[in-house]
């Protein structure tokens, strides 16, 4: 499998999992609440122990073993490697090397033993991007509650060392807001209303920042607030055409009975996403949503 493969399939999976979570059949009209915070708490499980060798172990069956290749051998000189100076610098390579292949779980263990270790705010903001996106792409229901975890906790350090960069602030009320949609009771951990209120203070200075307004306009969608989520999406598109916030657009605008509008946002999807099983999804929404 290519790398240029790799990435369709992470986009493809991405919105896919919030495709089939919405349903094609009829036009849902939730009555809209009165903030972004209208959310329901999942019930409250155990937190699995996940850790590198699981999540890249999973990474390889995706990827393959031609990609797999060198972080077989890069992996090997790590488990052998005894000074701490050749041990970090094979850390990096490893993160570099899942990036590379678009892998986000096993990429964000490296970046945090990385940031563990030099106690940079770059390493814990890469750490703690990658485990959001890796609960976003994640399939494992069981690994999702660690990624959240280990995603604000990377967060937090990287407030603490810029309190006032935007990025880290976004991160961390994503995270926020994760935990609670994956069920976790964690007392230190925040609260949907503190990822909420970050997310708006983040446009509130930045107000075309695309990571807070991406998130905020799903976190609308997902309590009803289909008109607040579209001026979110297209505040997105407006600076940059992307499959993703199209979908959410078309999404919403569906929500929201404007079918026309919403077709148009569909098209523009498959036009950015040469994808058969994803392109044949979307027909199927076009097709019900024009009879």
């Amino acid at each position: 499998m290519h790398k240029k493969q790799i990435v369709v399939i992470v986009i493809v999976v991405t919105i896919m999992g919030f495709l089939f979570f919405m349903p094609v059949k009829g036009l849902i009209k939730s009555k809209e609440a009165q903030g972004h915070t209208n959310t329901t708490a999942a019930k409250s499980r155990p937190v699995t122990t996940v850790d590198v060798a699981i999540v890249s172990a999973a990474a390889k069956v995706l990827i393959g073993p031609s990609l797999s290749a060198q972080i077989n051998d890069t992996e090997g000189q790590l488990k052998i490697a005894t000074a701490d100076a050749d041990k970090l610098n094979l850390q990096k390579k490893l993160a570099k090397l899942w990036d590379d292949v678009n892998q986000p779980a096993p990429a964000a263990f490296y970046y945090q033993a990385i940031a563990q270790k030099e106690n940079k705010f770059d390493e814990w903001q890469n750490a703690g991007t990658r485990f959001n996106d890796a609960y976003k792409t994640s399939q494992d229901t069981a690994s999702q509650p660690s990624f959240v975890i280990n995603g604000i906790a990377s967060f937090k350090n990287a407030v603490k060392l810029k309190p006032a960069d935007l990025d880290a602030k976004t991160g961390l009320g994503v995270a926020y807001v994760n935990q609670t949609s994956s069920g976790i009771t964690d007392p230190d951990g925040g609260s949907p209303m503190q990822g909420i209120m970050l997310l708006l203070d983040v446009v509130k200075q930045d107000p075309k920042n695309r990571n807070a307004n991406l998130s905020l306009g799903l976190f609308a969608m997902k309590s009803g607030q289909y008109a607040k989520a579209v001026q979110r999406f297209k505040t997105i598109i407006a600076q940059k055409a992307e499959v993703e916030p199209y979908f959410y657009l078309a999404e919403s605008y569906k929500q929201l009975g404007q079918k026309k509008e919403a077709i148009d946002a569909y098209q523009k999807c498959k036009e950015m996403m040469p994808d058969p099983a994803f392109n044949q999804r979307i027909d199927e929404y076009i097709k019900e949503l024009k009879n």
